[in-house]
Formats: C-alpha cells, sequence, structure tokens
C-alpha cells in the first residue's frame, strides 16, 4: 500500500481515496471510503487505454462478472462508472495480503496449510463456476489471504462459458506459468484451465519457487507444455495431487469436487494458526489521505519484490506464424527472434492492453566520450524552482539528484534461453513517452555489457517544448551491505533500492552518454552514501531504470531494461 501521488483524484464518486493499493496491465487501483464510511478498492482503467475498444469492452466484461458472482470467495461489487472517463468499479476491500506476499514474507507454506488452502480455493473456484464463469487468472497475486479465508481477486478476463473468443489471434489470456498448455495452444478456455492454475498457484504456495521457473515469457510457457512441474522436496502425497491438476491433458485433471475429497480436511483453515499468522500480514488501513510531497514522506511499509507470478494479466506472446506449429512455443532456436544487436536501442512504447510494453530496436549511432554529455555544475535541489522565459512560462530546473520515496519493485529478468537475452521486467512502465530511445553497452558501445564499465544512454527522437530531465538508476539484483559493497552476508535479500541514479539531464535529440560506474551514485536523506559497486560485485540480473524527473523525490520510470553481470 503506498500513498497517493500528486496525480491521482482525490474522489471517485461518492468515494473518497485513501492510498494506492497496487497496479496491473489495466489501470491503477485504490483504496478508497465511501461517503458511509465503508472501505472499498476502486480499479480505474488506464488513460492511455480508454480509446481502446477491447480495453473498455474487457473492462465491462469485469464489471458485469462482479455483478454476477456472488460468493463468498470473490469480494462483492459496491459501484461502478461506465458512461465516461475515468471508467472504474468498486468492490468491497478485503484486508490482508496476497499470496505471493505472504510467501516472500514467511517462506513455503506447510504442507498441511497448503491442503486447507488448496480445498478452500478449490471450492471458491466451484463457487464462480456455478455462475457459468471462468476466472482465467488464477495466481499467487490474485488470492488474498484474508481473516475469513481466501478470497478470489481481479476477474479482468474472467469469461462466462459462451464467451470464449479471444480478441486477438495468437494470443492467450492469463499469466505465464500458471496458463493451462490448451490455452497457450489451441485458446481452449474453461474450466480446466482454472484447474491448472489451481495447482499451479499451489505448488507456488508450497515451494515458494514459480511453478515453471523463471525467465522470458516465451520460455515459461514453453516448459508449461512440456516440461513438468517444480514439485522437489514437496510432500508426495499433496504433490501428487497436484501433478493431477496440472495433467497436460485437461480431461486428466480432476474436477473441483474430486480436489476438495483429496485434501481430506478435517478443520476449517480459519482455525490453522498458521494461515492466521499470515492473514494478519495485511497493512494497516489510513484513515485519511496522504498524498505524496517533494518533502520527504513517512517511512513506507515494506513491500515483496514482484516475481513471475506478479506481472499484470497479459498475453504471453506465442510465436505463431507461417510454418510455425503448436510445439515450438518459447524453443530455443526456434522461436522468431529480434536480432540481438549488442548495444540493446529502444523507444519506450506504450503499454499494449494485452501484451505489455513493446520496443522498437534501432541501430546505435557512433561516437562518444564515456564520461556523459549534459553535466554541469547545477545545484538546484528541486525541478519546482523557475526562470522566465521569452515566453512568460515558467522554465523547469533539473534537481541535482534524485533520491528513493517508497520500496523499488522494478526487477529485470534476463531471457532463460540466452544468456543476456533482451529479457522483460515484472512490473510496467509508470509513464510512456514514443519518443524516448535508450541503449546500454559495454564501454567501447560494441559488446553487450557484462563486465567492467558499461556506457548507457538516451536521447529524444524530437525536441520538447519544455525540458524534459531524464535520470538512469542503475540497481543490482540483490541488497548490498554499505561497507563491503557486496550483498548482505549470510542472506540473499532481493534489492527494494532504487540502487545507483546519475544526475539528472536534459534529454535531447543528441545522444547523452553515462559511464556505469563512474557517473553513479547512491543519495540517502539528500547526502551521497556512496559510489557505486563494480557489476561484479554482484553478479546476476541488473536492472536499468531510465527516469522521467520532475523533482528529487518526483520521478516516475518510462524504461525498464537491464543486463547479466559476471
Amino acid at each position: 500500500m503506498d500513498v497517493l501521488r500528486a496525480q491521482d483524484p482525490g474522489q471517485l464518486g461518492t468515494h473518497t481515496l485513501l492510498a494506492r493499493l497496487g497496479a496491473g496491465g489495466m489501470g491503477q487501483v485504490y483504496l478508497g471510503r465511501s461517503a458511509g464510511g465503508r472501505l472499498v478498492a476502486l480499479k480505474v482503467i488506464r488513460d492511455e487505454i480508454v480509446d481502446h475498444p477491447e480495453a473498455l469492452a474487457r473492462f465491462r466484461r469485469e464489471v458485469e462478472t462482479a455483478r454476477a458472482v456472488r460468493s463468498a470467495y470473490t469480494a462483492n461489487l459496491i459501484d461502478a462508472s461506465l458512461d465516461a472517463a475515468p471508467y472504474w468499479l468498486a468492490t468491497e476491500y478485503v484486508p490482508g495480503p496476497t499470496l505471493s506476499i505472504a510467501v516472500h514474507k514467511k517462506g513455503p507454506l506447510p504442507f498441511s496449510t497448503c491442503r486447507g488452502l488448496l480445498a478452500a480455493l478449490a471450492e471458491g473456484l466451484a463457487a464462480v463456476h456455478a455462475h457459468g464463469v471462468t476466472h482465467r487468472d488464477l495466481k499467487p497475486q490474485n488470492v488474498i489471504l484474508a481473516a475469513q479465508g481466501p478470497q478470489l481477486i481481479d476477474f479482468g478476463i474472467a469469461r462466462s462459458a459462451a464467451h470464449t473468443v479471444l480478441t486477438e489471434a495468437g494470443f492467450a489470456p492469463g499469466t505465464p506459468g500458471f496458463t493451462a498448455p490448451e490455452v497457450l495452444l489451441r485458446n481452449d478456455v474453461g474450466p480446466a484451465g482454472d484447474v491448472f492454475a489451481l495447482g499451479a498457484t499451489l505448488a507456488y504456495a508450497a515451494t515458494g519457487r514459480p511453478p515453471f521457473g523463471h525467465g522470458e515469457p516465451a520460455g515459461v510457457s514453453y516448459r508449461v507444455v512440456h516440461e513438468p512441474i517444480d514439485l522437489a522436496d514437496v510432500d508426495p502425497g499433496l504433490a501428487a495431487l497436484i501433478e493431477a491438476c496440472v495433467a497436460k491433458d485437461p480431461a486428466a485433471r480432476p474436477g473441483l469436487d474430486e480436489v476438495i475429497a483429496r485434501c481430506g480436511v478435517r478443520t476449517a483453515l480459519v482455525e490453522d494458526p498458521f494461515y492466521g499468522g499470515l492473514a494478519a500480514l495485511g497493512e494497516a488501513v489510513p484513515t485519511t489521505p496522504t498524498v505524496q510531497t517533494e518533502k520527504p514522506p513517512p517511512s513506507p511499509p515494506a513491500h515483496a519484490p514482484a516475481g513471475l507470478h506478479d506481472l499484470p494479466t497479459a498475453a504471453p506472446q506465442v510465436p505463431y506464424g507461417p510454418g510455425y506449429t503448436p510445439t515450438q512455443i518459447g524453443r530455443p532456436g526456434t522461436a522468431p527472434r529480434v536480432d540481438r544487436k549488442p548495444w540493446l536501442i529502444g523507444a519506450a512504447a506504450g503499454a499494449a492492453v494485452l501484451v505489455g510494453a513493446v520496443a522498437a530496436l534501432t541501430l546505435l549511432p557512433g561516437g562518444s566520450d564515456d564520461s556523459g554529455k549534459g553535466n554541469d555544475d547545477t545545484t538546484a535541489a528541486d525541478a519546482t524552482s523557475v526562470a522566465p522565459t521569452g515566453n512568460d512560462e515558467p522554465e523547469l530546473k533539473p534537481p541535482a539528484y534524485v533520491e528513493q520515496t517508497n520500496p523499488s519493485r522494478d526487477f529485470w529478468v534476463a531471457d532463460a534461453t540466452s544468456a543476456g537475452g533482451p529479457g522483460a521486467c515484472n512490473l510496467p512502465a509508470e509513464e510512456s513517452n514514443p519518443r524516448f530511445q535508450w541503449s546500454v553497452s559495454a564501454a567501447d558501445g560494441n559488446a553487450p555489457y557484462t563486465s567492467g564499465k558499461g556506457r548507457i544512454g538516451f536521447r529524444l527522437t524530437t525536441s520538447a517544448s519544455q525540458p524534459y530531465y531524464v535520470s538512469v538508476a542503475v540497481k543490482p539484483p540483490h541488497a548490498i551491505d554499505q561497507d563491503t559493497g557486496t550483498p548482505i552476508e549470510g542472506a540473499l535479500q532481493a534489492n527494494l533500492d532504487l540502487g545507483y541514479t546519475s544526475k539528472p539531464m536534459a534529454a535531447s535529440s543528441e545522444w547523452t552518454y553515462l559511464t556505469y560506474p563512474n557517473d553513479f551514485r547512491q543519495i540517502v536523506q539528500g547526502k551521497e552514501a556512496g559510489g557505486a559497486i563494480p557489476v561484479a560485485n554482484d553478479p546476476g540480473d541488473w536492472t536499468t531504470l531510465f527516469l522521467h524527473v520532475q523533482g528529487v523525490k518526483k520521478y516516475a520510470n518510462i524504461v525498464c531494461a537491464g543486463f547479466v553481470a559476471q
């Protein structure tokens, strides 16, 4: 749960917004309070996709589904606005952590708790199916561990049995690793697909690992179709039940009544002490709205880094094409791939409704100094300071640095099928700018960045009417001990820091280059906490964020990229 930002609305209908709950492929979710004092969760469709017919149709389906499905296992619809932008729906707020956050904080669940959770979720899915609806996106992030029992949320792609046709050929609904093989291969959507997702979700709960591994969506989807699920060290009885749920053939999967019977529960899940401890992990609810400003906000609560299961609902890019057969999904060496130039230049594009952000790769112009350009001696601490211009419009001045405000949950993961491959980020960009281009390469500009010094560049394809300030953040995969410059000894912890940042600089039509680690540092409470560490200190998948900066603590990422350090 995060504080509201300056651009967030204060009111939707009769509901006062209190905080940000999260974001997905369709839009932003807020915590709100009705006029009568009831807490609600409000989903608002993103501005950049309100004109997309499929986006609006999908959002209206979600409202219709929420109206139709009334169950103890789902949050009931309270209100909705579908006539004009902003489009939003409000459901009752269910306090409690998601299963993904609970597992991150407490580790894999005991097998007895897993059986109780499996039975309860199966019962919840059965209630949903009884209304003629399939969920189609069951995953750990869409399960809330509430005090009264688990709740299924996010019916954004749920459909009735009479409406199973997909809107775009070659795309499948759901999240990689939790989407059934028949959906990936044949767009065959039905209740059996929910059973598959249920088994994959419980595998995650029992192991604490993505059920079909990490990596690029096509590679994960290939393993879903062709390889067994990861159930190493799981209780044999529970493992056998999960394996039955994720059978490759949907006809071989058990029905939900059989799943419940095989769980053999004898007590209510809410009586399980371990489950009760998980439900208590829910965050405290703010009583009044708090808006993030340029002043330092209160210390934010800890957040679990989002993993594969935390991807916003998206369609894995199933590489169908002339001569391409379904058995080739994600197979190394067979999927059509963009020629991987060492410079990885991309243009940030707006988020597509079902696919996500797209990068256009182009050739990097040669010749530039490694030390970067655009550096000056300005000491302005905040971009809100202005200077008069000839046309009487204020001109923004850049801050001297950017400083982290909330835990950074952006994580880039390399393509599992090739070291240093294109890779992907777990979260969409906060802003889009189709005129922005970027590059990440080795210092000589002629090879992928894997060791030593790196060269990071950016530019705008056309000039901006107002200065457009950019800072780059380079983030190691693990939390770093500031004394040693290496991961914290004894436990590799996911890095929730913003990482090492560059001085904000104005982007122009000319390329601006920075050298890592020379041009990067970490700022804490307005002071430099230390220079950037060599990438060799923490081998693995590093994340590179390009930030549009308007103030020391006012910025948004426009591109998330990365590289593999060796």
